[in-house]
């Protein structure tokens, strides 16, 4: 092998043979395989220590996670429910006495618009929706569509709206499946059911009070069974809405309720409002008329006077007679009769013919604190006892005095709602026991709530012969139904607003018990300002306009409660007839 010279490495101007200095180049790269062994150790170490890191970064996120789940799990044992009363999701049926469904939750589909993602002309897109949904307007669509963020088109849509909607090719459109309220039976007891809200004041009837237990009930799908007859609710909902249509009133207000347990039957309030798509058209539309309005609900009032006028020994003879030939004039105001007979007359007469002469007198006789306290013994002084959050609070004339006295005799000077004098009726026919009035069913073999004590056996069996008389032979004469036996008083007063009389604002309200040798229900109907027009004759008193209604009612609805026309018996008011003046030529 050839030797070159080279220079040396380690000195300068050293030369050494080339052989040499490779023997030296490869002592020098000798250690390179050592040092790539270290590099892979240090390589292998640090891949541990990420794996290491990204393990524990793991096991801390999974720590984080299981105690959340943990959290909210103690937190749904033991903690208050937290959602609102307009979640549906899981809420329990309502039924009526019969398990007809009054209100449920189902699973719908609702349109809903993202307008940023929107394809075609949001005019063209408008006028479509209003062709599929022909109850709204292109207008208040093309609102919808430019909304800011999302918002929903349609809250419920049918599968032929849907794919009329899909058909669009429009990817703006989302179709969320929701929990829906719905109340099949549409307007039938709207004010009482209410519908459920969506914000902590909203909401009303049923649906409001018993949230609670609606959410509750959810999860084992026990529904709430109410008293409400679903056939007799409608049918007292058609009859009232339709004599208010007909008579041109502002409103009316309607209820059937039993006498013995106090159970409502059916209620009703006009203005009414469908609950699955609720909009009022004034803000008295909302008001539950029959449980939370007060009105001064006029001669209903007599009936509770004389009954206790009768208990307290004031009224021990029904053919005494009180003057009724003139006015009276008490503390600078005049108390006189509408239809004035100017003759003296005895309490058949006063409550045939309904006179506030003579009906003062005998609240005088009372005296306030007797009559106060039939009106206390009646809850007239506290908000009605019924399961709604619409509950009025009554109101009495401050300061009272002797002529208040008088003028409450005869249903003037005190407001309560039309529930508070179905109440007083029930316990003036059902042997004096008062109970309140409960929209929940009560059960076979299931007791009433405990009544107390109101009037004697005595008066209230008088009082029913009274009642019939005044539907045979008085004012009530138009809520006569043959074979019925129904009896009842009418009642005309000018509408309170604002601490004062509204002058040419009448209320007219007819109070019904049938059959009246049996009674079992009360049938009150209260007609709210009635003009007075052809169909009521020109008239607008409750002869005219609330009494008839009732007997309508009656007729349609005693079938259907088990009670038939039956002209074979009726109540002996033998003893009473012999009272009543009748002309010379009617002997």
């Amino acid at each position: 092998m050839a030797t070159f010279l080279v220079p040396s490495p380690g000195q300068q101007g050293h030369w050494v043979p080339q052989a040499v200095s490779h023997s030296i180049a490869q002592g020098v790269s000798q250690p390179q395989p050592m040092r790539r062994a270290e590099s892979r150790q240090r390589f292998a170490l640090l891949a541990d220590r990420r794996i290491g890191i990204i393990l524990a970064v793991l096991v801390g996120i999974t720590i984080i996670l299981l105690l959340r789940i943990g959290q909210v799990f103690v937190t749904g044992l033991f903690e208050t429910p937290a959602a609102s009363m307009g979640s549906v999701m899981n809420r329990a049926d309502i039924v009526d006495r019969n398990g007809v469904p009054l209100a449920r939750t189902i699973p719908v589909h609702s349109i809903r618009v993202v307008p940023s993602r929107l394809m075609h002309d949001r005019h063209w897109l408008a006028q479509q929706l209003a062709r599929i949904f022909p109850d709204s307007d292109a207008a208040s669509f093309y609102r919808r569509l430019n909304c800011r963020n999302a918002c929903v088109v349609r809250h419920r849509a049918t599968p032929a709206q849907l794919n009329a909607v899909n058909e669009l090719a429009d990817i703006g459109f989302e179709y969320p499946e929701v929990a829906e309220r719905l109340y099949p039976q549409g307007r039938v007891g709207a004010h009482l059911l209410g519908f459920v809200a969506r914000g902590p004041d909203d909401g009303m009837g049923v649906e409001r009070q018993f949230d609670a237990q609606l959410r509750h009930n959810g999860t084992n799908g026990a529904p709430i069974a109410l008293s409400i007859d679903t056939r007799v609710q409608a049918a007292l909902d058609l009859e009232l809405s339709n004599a208010v249509t007909a008579l041109e009133a502002k409103g009316g207000s309607g209820l059937i309720l039993d006498v013995d347990s106090g159970e409502v039957l059916a209620m009703s309030s006009v203005p009414n409002f469908d609950p699955n798509d609720v909009r009022f058209a004034s803000p008295e539309a909302q008001w539950n008329s029959v449980s939370y309005t007060t009105f001064e609900l006029g001669s209903t009032f007599k009936p509770i006077t004389v009954a206790a006028a009768m208990d307290a020994g004031v009224v021990t003879d029904m053919s005494r007679r009180y003057d009724a030939t003139h006015a009276l004039h008490i503390a600078g105001q005049t108390i006189d009769d509408a239809h004035a007979i100017r003759r003296w007359m005895n309490v058949p007469e006063m409550l045939v013919h309904s006179s506030n002469i003579v009906a003062a007198q005998i609240a005088d006789a009372l005296g306030q604190s007797r009559l106060q306290a039939t009106f206390r013994a009646l809850d007239f002084d506290r908000r009605p006892s019924i399961e709604l959050p619409e509950r009025g609070m009554p109101r009495w004339a401050r300061p009272w005095g002797r002529t208040t006295t008088m003028t409450a005799g005869f249903g003037h000077s005190v407001q309560v709602t039309p529930l508070h004098l179905a109440s007083a009726y029930a316990t003036l026919v059902n042997g004096g026991i008062y109970r309140p009035a409960t929209i929940r069913r009560i059960e076979p073999g299931e007791a009433p709530a405990t009544g107390r004590r109101v009037f004697t056996e005595a008066t209230s069996a008088r009082m029913r012969q009274l009642l019939r008389m005044i539907v045979k032979s008085g004012t009530g004469k138009s809520a006569d139904a043959p074979g019925y036996r129904i009896g009842g008083k009418t009642g005309t007063a000018e509408r309170v607003i604002g601490g004062g009389y509204v002058g040419n604002s009448i209320v007219a309200t007819f109070a019904a018990v049938f059959p009246m040798d049996r009674p079992r229900y009360v049938v009150l109907v209260m007609i709210d300002r009635p003009p007075g027009n052809a169909y009521s004759l020109g008239q607008r008193t409750a002869a005219y306009t609330a009494a008839p209604v009732v007997r309508r009612v009656v007729q349609r609805v005693g079938p259907t409660l088990g009670i038939y026309p039956d002209l074979t018996h009726d109540v002996d008011i033998s003893d009473l007839e012999p009272l009543l003046w009748k002309p010379r030529s009617e002997r």
